[in-house]
């Protein structure tokens, strides 16, 4: 019997880039046939991204895509852009009715299921037990999800846990919060645990609590991401304030994180996502992170044996929209 072949399109789609892949499926294996990152601003919708990669021609067998933001009824109005996505829309677009939306943690806990080992950093090894994954990612937003274990596979659950409400833990939380809630009104996690949340907690050290900023580090705020120049101007130790700010933002995604832990029962471990973390790596872990996930008065000994991973792909969130177009293909 000749081998089945077919191509399917995955995409990741995020509120400041959308990569698109498209692979050639052959039985039960597939290879990348070419990939390209748009800045995803540049379009008015999903449909125009897929246009501009795909051409005019060109159709797929199936599709899927992780995108930032909730589906819902079928349908995703993305957090972060002023895009509604439809699976009709998408499908028009690429000539197929077998289309998958996904969240887009929903999509990196899928493609996380297909990482080699040295594609995670360990943070805490923890106990190894059968149960659910959380998978908690701060990017443009703070993403989290988890995969359910049902005694014998992995099924992905999205959530939109990123905006519950933040809840401060120390009298510096408390001035945070009140320095987030007159810019923001709602202060959700997403607000602080995000990129755009370390820029609030460097500007309320400096704004509200009086810190120094080194002079190389104002002269490239103006003209550069702010959270990538706290990043780095963090990780060089140009800039205490930076480094604080830093730490900070770390202590808190490892509050969120052990709330996510304790809310699913995460006893297969904690995945963190996003290209953020692999970037301030170093300060995950000599930082606070762990202290503040454990940080659970009578549990932290439970989340002590939780096993917590960093992962190192960046491509993750892309292998999971891939792993559910071949899944699509395999329904059929």
């Amino acid at each position: 019997m000749a081998p089945q072949q077919a191509t399917v399109l995955a995409g990741d789609i995020g509120g400041t880039k959308t990569h698109l892949a498209l692979y050639r499926s052959i039985d039960n294996r597939s290879e990348l046939l070419r990939d390209h990152v748009f800045p995803s601003r540049d379009f008015q919708a999903l449909e125009d991204v897929i246009a501009a990669f795909l051409g005019a021609e060109q159709t797929v067998d199936a599709a899927a895509f992780g995108i930032a933001g909730p589906v819902v009824d079928g349908r995703v109005t993305t957090t972060n852009l002023p895009w509604i996505v439809s699976p009709e829309g998408v499908g028009a677009a690429c000539g197929t009715s077998r289309v998958a939306l996904l969240n887009d943690l929903e999509s990196t806990a899928l493609g996380a299921l297909d990482l080699s080992a040295d594609r995670f950093h360990v943070l805490q090894p923890g106990v190894r037990r059968p149960g659910h994954i959380a998978v908690i990612a701060a990017g443009t937003g703070l993403g989290q999800a988890f995969l359910f274990w049902d005694g014998q596979r992995f099924r992905p659950a999205a959530t939109e846990g990123g905006h519950t409400d933040f809840a401060p833990t120390t009298p510096e939380d408390e001035r945070l919060l009140a320095f987030a809630r007159r810019q923001f009104g709602h202060v959700s996690w997403e607000r602080l645990v995000s990129g755009p949340g370390l820029n609030v907690i460097f500007r309320c050290l400096v704004e509200e609590l009086g810190h120094p900023v080194a002079p190389s580090v104002l002269a490239r705020l103006p003209e550069a991401d702010a959270g990538a120049v706290i990043g780095q101007a963090a990780l060089t130790g140009e800039c205490l304030t930076c480094t604080a700010a830093v730490d900070w933002f770390v202590r808190l995604y490892g509050t969120q994180a052990g709330n996510l832990a304790l809310t699913v029962m995460s006893f297969g471990g904690v995945w963190l996502g996003g290209g953020i973390v692999a970037k301030l790596l170093p300060r995950f872990i000599h930082g606070p992170f762990l202290e503040a996930f454990a940080a659970k008065g009578r549990y932290r000994g439970l989340l002590q044996q939780i096993p917590v991973h960093a992962i190192l792909e960046p491509q993750t969130s892309l292998f999971g929209a891939r792993r559910a177009a071949l899944e699509l293909l395999r329904s059929a």
